[in-house]
């Protein structure tokens, strides 16, 4: 239910008809997590940012050797089952698991140098989302946290949305951290490609319509109204009523209920991007963005692939590879690519050598990414591994270089400092914009 007190408990003894007129008169669980942005909405400095972003977030860690940077000439239990194709640019090749980012290579980077630092599950998500060194004692904020702090509302718009719950949250990874509650990923835990799919907090439960939303909106500000009377605390209710009229107006918003339906794309837009649960994702990120959100993450399960590595992949992969080349195609149709930086990243790289399970392990010291968009060349591999791709030769990038090179396209200084619940100053990124992906 809407719960404008998510943090209080009550009982028959304590509770008050305003709580109650609070909880019993809301609209199913939608304010659980619309109490917390509007909050933000309210404090966010006015700042304009004319890029935003999409990460797409395979989780697990996705092989580089079976991808991007396959070593067709190493030994098999290196070289493994897949065999390579050729990209546009010559002598680049890729696995023949990736057909549509070879053909769509014009479009996009590949980073082949990138060093992780890190192998191991849940402090992954927490580096490579922060471009921070792991540290228990603290939680850094992730991009989209970091985008929702400096850049805050548009169109009344989430600023930071995630698509699917394929994140490792045991060390922080995907959070706000001290930037607080607030600045949290509006979450959306189903799949786009499920007929069923809706959307909690913002699609209205069956049975619910607009005018009886209306009607008891009208209801809670009668009571609202009589209640401040009697308690004599103007400036806090009001605080309250400004919460929640917004909350009322982001769930009554014809831009907003369309930004979240993926019906009012043609079937055939839909099909190009894949029915899956990965592809229609990428679509309602693009839809997302347009509508007004800045940062959209998309998640993917399931890449962790200690066992039965190939067979895993000819499922995992085949979505990726039409969803993100299709994503770029639609952004760049629609004039929105200038203005929307797009990344792929995964946990780390896998093992060299094949292991007795026919998998690959976890690998902390090469691994791949992707950008585009946002003034991103296009069109272009850099940076190398050994000839077993267990390091980067001669330079090598990390993931504060990642860290640095988003908020870079997203406008927001390096040496930005923010404050912690505890008064302690911390700046934003330690790491320096990859230069060949700064255009």
């Amino acid at each position: 239910m809407l719960n404008l007190f998510p943090g209080r408990t009550s009982n028959c003894e304590n509770s008050n008809r305003r709580d109650f007129m609070l909880q019993v008169g809301s609209i199913g669980a939608m304010g659980l997590t619309l109490d917390s942005f509007l909050r933000q909405q309210a404090v966010a400095a006015e700042k304009k940012s004319d890029v935003n972003c999409i990460l797409i977030w395979t989780r697990g860690g996705t092989s580089h050797h079976d991808t991007l940077d396959p070593k067709p000439e190493a030994k098999a239990d290196v070289r493994g089952d897949f065999g390579v194709i050729d990209t546009p640019l010559p002598g680049i090749k890729f696995t023949d698991q990736m057909p549509t980012f070879a053909k769509e290579l014009g479009r996009y980077s590949v980073m082949r140098n990138l060093n992780p630092k890190n192998g191991s599950h849940g402090t992954a998500d927490a580096i490579m989302m922060t471009g921070r060194r792991f540290n228990p004692s603290i939680t850094y904020p992730c991009f989209g946290s970091v985008v929702s702090k400096e850049h805050g509302y548009r169109n009344n718009m989430p600023p930071f949305i995630q698509v699917g719950s394929n994140i490792d949250r045991r060390f922080g990874g995907g959070l706000a951290g001290y930037l607080g509650l607030a600045h949290n990923a509006f979450e959306l835990p189903g799949d786009p490609n499920s007929s069923s799919f809706t959307v909690r907090d913002v699609t209205p439960p069956k049975g619910i319509t607009l005018d009886r939303i209306g009607r008891r909106q009208a209801a809670l500000k009668a009571i609202d109204t009589l209640q401040r009377n009697q308690e004599k605390q103007p400036d806090a209710l009001q605080a309250i009523d400004d919460y929640y009229q917004n909350a009322f107006s982001i769930i009554t918003s014809p831009a907003t209920q369309q930004a979240f339906d993926l019906s009012k794309e043609p079937d055939a837009l839909r099909d190009q991007y894949g029915r899956t649960s990965l592809g229609q994702s990428c679509l309602m990120a693009r839809r997302l963005i347009e509508s007004g959100s800045r940062f959209v993450t998309v998640t993917s399960g399931g890449w962790d692939t200690h066992r039965n590595n190939f067979t895993g992949l000819k499922k995992l992969l085949p979505p990726l590879d039409q969803a993100f080349p299709q994503l770029l195609i639609d952004l760049q149709d629609r004039g929105l690519l200038d203005s929307t930086l797009v990344v792929w990243l995964t946990d780390f790289g896998r093992t060299p050598v094949i292991n007795s399970a026919a998998g690959r392990d976890h690998w902390s010291t090469a691994g791949i990414a992707c950008f585009s968009g946002a003034g991103t060349p296009q069109g272009q591999v850099f940076g190398e591994t050994d000839d077993i791709g267990a390091k980067p030769v001669d330079k090598a990038y990390y993931p504060e270089d990642i860290a640095a090179t988003v908020y870079a396209k997203l406008g927001i200084p390096l040496d930005t400092f923010h404050t912690t619940p505890d008064g302690r100053p911390m700046k934003l990124c330690d790491g320096h914009p990859v230069k060949e992906l700064m255009g």
